[in-house]
């Protein structure tokens, strides 16, 4: 059976020791500090664990600074998929490297980080995106491995044997800008913003130049999909809260964005689990929208 949403860490456990094919990804990070996410894999993660770093592993190449010197569009021989802080690789640089790492389609991919899923949606997202369809996100991350009882490793893991992973159809949709513009103020499209409240609202804005958020946007700070223990909360709960925050709206017309197309996915994954079905990802999210010329922005909450 494969797990396409979120795994417990019983379940895990249960893998292992049925010795399943499977490989899982530690994928800590921290946006004001990139090198500690890797630091802290190194002090303790689950054994066999392979790291993938946001910054290097699942976003293109970084090119033009944009404010605080943090970059906001990439310039390399091979065209990302998106734009914005975090560009998301080409499908193909992707596949090679989960090849690199010794991931193959066959395998189950179990996804985590200390971070409430912030970082680790990434992956999963990027995977279902690729076409893998076995791709689950460890529910509590690290913090309920531990709890579980399950054993921790540290340092360097044996390398792998280069494999061939094959993309297929995708199973995850991806809109750009122009999409996302084309359709401001059209009942087809519902954006949802999964950053910060007070970043939504233009009152703070520590990474990208111009604060506020797209017009007509709704707010949905990502961490409210979580409980206390940081697992995500009961799908009856999660359908019964965004059922609330679209009010009415059609949930196939959504589309998650937040700062860079990041944080956005665990709104993306919560609806899904809530059985609300794939809805799309604007991975370029604020950091593109606001270095965009020409294309309007909203301070303070919605009318």
């Amino acid at each position: 059976m494969a797990y396409t949403t979120l795994i417990s860490a019983s379940e895990l456990q249960d893998l292992l020791r049925a010795k399943a094919p499977l490989m899982i990804f530690d994928c800590s990070f921290d946006l004001m500090k990139p090198e500690a996410g890797e630091q802290l894999y190194r002090e303790a993660h689950i054994p066999g664990a392979v790291y993938a770093n946001l910054d290097t592993d699942l976003s293109a190449k970084h090119g033009a600074p944009g404010k605080g010197g943090v970059v906001i569009a990439q310039k390399e021989a091979g065209a990302p998929a998106s734009g914005g802080r975090h560009p998301l690789p080409s499908r193909e640089t992707f596949a090679a490297w989960l090849s690199s790492v010794g991931f193959a389609n066959d395998m189950q991919a179990v996804v985590y980080d200390r971070n409430g899923a912030n970082y680790c949606g990434r992956l999963w997202w990027m995977l279902k995106w690729a076409g893998h369809e076995a791709v689950a996100v460890l529910d509590g991350g690290l913090a309920a491995w531990q709890a579980a009882g399950g054993a921790l490793g540290s340092g360097e893991e044996p390398t792998h044997f280069r494999t061939n992973f094959v993309p297929g159809p995708p199973l995850a949709t991806l809109v750009d800008t122009r999409q996302v513009a084309e359709r401001l103020d059209n009942p087809a499209q519902t954006v949802v913003d999964a950053r910060a409240a007070p970043r939504y609202r233009g009152e703070v804005e520590p990474l990208d130049p111009i604060a506020g958020h797209i017009p007509g946007a709704l707010n949905r700070p990502f961490a409210e999909n979580l409980g206390p223990d940081g697992k995500f909360k009961p799908a009856a709960q999660l359908r019964a809260e965004f059922e609330a925050l679209l009010a009415g709206r059609d949930p196939a017309t959504v589309v998650h964005q937040c700062g860079s197309g990041v944080s956005a996915v665990p709104n993306l994954l919560a609806m899904q689990i809530a059985g609300l079905g794939t809805t799309a990802l604007y991975a370029g999210s604020w950091s593109e929208w606001s270095n965009t010329p020409g294309l309007p922005t909203r301070q303070g909450p919605n009318p």
